[in-house]
């Protein structure tokens, strides 16, 4: 079975860089992994968190190996 570990937002904001607003309105725009609510709490998959910052990682490596013409 894999570990399935939930992490709160101040955890998320180190790990990403961004400001609470900014993952708000990334996930309003489904552009981030959704929330998990638990009663009044919210927490994230640490699993797609870090998906989601590979997948960024990906793409920019993608834009160094082709990059735009000038």
């Amino acid at each position: 079975m894999t570990e399935k570990r939930l992490i709160p937002l101040p955890e998320v904001t180190r790990l990403t860089g961004l400001k609470r607003t900014a993952i708000y309105e990334r996930i309003a725009r489904k552009e981030f992994p959704p929330v998990i609510k638990l009663g009044s709490t919210s927490r994230w998959l640490l699993s797609e968190v870090e998906a989601w910052i590979d997948q960024k990682v990906a793409a920019r490596n993608q834009r160094e190996d082709h990059p735009a013409a000038a």
